[in-house]
């Protein structure tokens, strides 16, 4: 029997390595981060989903040098807006030759960052390696371009997603991601792992139960997926986070009216949702306003542009970023509080809520949030992170039937950590055991063709 269970064991699926045996990694990164970086290399087509302040912008810039130089010199980092600048300065400051790239004519050799907004402005095939930062956000883009950035990168050797996210509830992502890499179709996950559930409304895509551990097991042979340090064997005593403050605020006075016109609020859907949203907008700004009244940096995310509207008539002395404005204009306030030289910004998760470290700053405010938990864990954790010194206070303004989108989120956060503590097990009992690399066929018989050919 035990050879027949290394025989199933042999048919597991696993990700193909086609990397090498990485060279000297810099002092620079810790121990568990020196370990992900190997296993990247080593793997060539990889997924690296460490948790908010782990170092993963370190671990990708290491590893795009290395790829880089193991390929024609030229790697390419693809960014959401207004993390470019942060990237390369964090990457000058380590001495990695890194510059920030609006076109191809800017590209040399050596890191270059791009944001994902130029994508059509630079040549894929210029670049040996690519590495999307916050890889979560391509699910947001439309087919066509996930598409085209999947075909675009197709023939590179060296590509890798990086993000804090991988979404737990939805598995089309994570399809999306071993698209991109190569290591396989999302249909092809789905067909093997998945099961259609057609006893939600929805019919989402769920996890068979029995094929649960044989799913980790396939992540685990080409991602590194990590909420601290112990997580991939090391000591995590140092990655503490400070404490997370929920201050909920009720909406006073704001006079909400059912949508139907019947007597009782309930539970808010998605559909009347921007009703009560846009009756309580002022009142949520008031509160927001009044949190943020001290001479302390403040981040005021809103959903929508009238919540923004509120905040700002509110908030005069704030820095504002909306998709409305043109990619320098925004690139320009997003530093200006990111340097600290704007106390405080206006902006929605969707805008800047991906990438930006902002651990200058402890004390946020949500003027309203939608039912996506990832907007939500990424907005919150662009303070509340590995780095935080000080306890970080989040405002949250509730208006009467929104307690439905605060179930839904701690859901969505139970299935996340269900996830990550999968994944940790998956990693921990695949520990040494390395992927199948790319073996050249080297014939032996001497075939010979038929006469009547």
């Amino acid at each position: 029997m035990s050879n027949y269970h290394q025989f199933l064991a042999s048919k597991a699926p696993s990700a193909i390595a086609s990397g090498f045996d990485p060279t000297s990694l810099p002092d620079h990164l810790f121990d568990f981060q020196q370990s992900c970086v190997e296993f990247a290399v080593r793997q060539g087509r990889t997924g690296l989903y460490l948790d908010t302040g782990l170092g993963k912008t370190r671990c990708q810039l290491e590893w795009l040098a290395q790829c880089g130089e193991q390929s024609n010199g030229m790697a390419l980092l693809l960014t959401p807006l207004a993390v470019a600048k942060q990237i390369e300065r964090e990457g000058l400051s380590l001495g990695y030759d890194v510059r920030v790239i609006r076109d191809q004519s800017q590209a040399k050799d050596g890191i270059n960052v791009c944001n994902y907004d130029r994508l059509d402005k630079i040549d894929p095939d210029a670049f040996g390696a690519v590495s999307l930062d916050e890889a979560s956000i391509i699910k947001n883009f439309n087919g066509k371009t996930s598409g085209a950035l999947c075909e675009a990168f197709a023939g590179h050797r060296f590509r890798m997603c990086a993000t804090a996210t991988p979404a737990p509830n939805d598995h089309m992502e994570l399809g999306q991601q071993a698209d991109f890499l190569g290591v396989m179709s999302g249909n092809e996950m789905l067909m093997r792992w998945f099961i259609n559930d057609t006893a939600e409304a929805s019919q989402k895509w769920r996890l068979k139960k029995h094929a649960e551990q044989d799913f980790w097991d396939w992540m685990a042979s080409w991602a590194r997926m990590a909420q601290g340090p112990e997580d991939l064997g090391f000591d995590g005593s140092k990655y503490k986070l400070p404490h997370l403050n929920i201050i909920k605020h009720k909406t006073i006075g704001s006079n909400v009216k059912p949508e139907d016109g019947s007597l009782f609020m309930g539970d808010v859907s998605a559909i009347n949702m921007h009703n009560i949203k846009r009756q309580t907008s002022d009142a949520r700004a008031d509160v927001i306003a009044e949190a943020a009244d001290n001479d302390e940096p403040f981040i005021a995310w809103c959903d929508t542009d009238y919540e923004a509207a509120s905040l700002k008539a509110r908030m005069p002395y704030a820095v504002e970023v909306s998709g409305s404005m043109t990619i320098e204009k925004k690139e320009e306030n997003l530093e200006a509080f990111s340097l600290g030289q704007a106390r405080a910004i206006i902006t929605k998760p969707s805008v800047a809520g991906f990438g930006l470290n902002w651990q200058h700053c402890h004390n946020m405010g949500f003027a309203g949030r939608t039912f996506s938990y990832e907007a939500w864990y990424q907005a919150v954790r662009r303070t509340w992170r590995f780095g935080q010194t000080k306890p970080v206070n989040v405002h949250l303004v509730v208006a009467e039937g929104e307690d439905q989108i605060g179930r839904v989120i701690d859901r969505k956060s139970d299935d996340h950590l269900r996830m990550k503590a999968a994944m940790a097990i998956a990693m921990q009992r695949n520990a040494g055991r390395s992927s199948a690399k790319t073996v050249k066929y080297n014939p032996t018989h001497s075939g010979e063709l038929p006469s009547w050919l």
